[in-house]
């Protein structure tokens, strides 16, 4: 997956403006305690990191 998609699922999951409130306020665990932004930062595969806010935030598998 590249990152223009995973931002696409995002906005298209949750809205722009939550979207951008996931990715740099919430600390999800199975990111190992950081947050979306920190973990694509330091270069984690943006589907690793869609997968885990998909855990975290119980998206539709029809959405996954």
């Amino acid at each position: 997956m590249r990152l223009t998609e995973f931002w696409t699922r995002m906005q298209e999951q949750f809205g722009v403006a939550y979207a951008e409130s996931i990715a740099t306020d919430q600390v999800l665990s199975e990111l190992g305690g950081r947050s979306v932004r920190d973990a694509l930062a330091t270069g984690e595969d943006p589907k690793v990191v869609w997968r885990a806010v998909c855990a975290a935030f119980d998206v539709p598998a029809r959405n996954r």
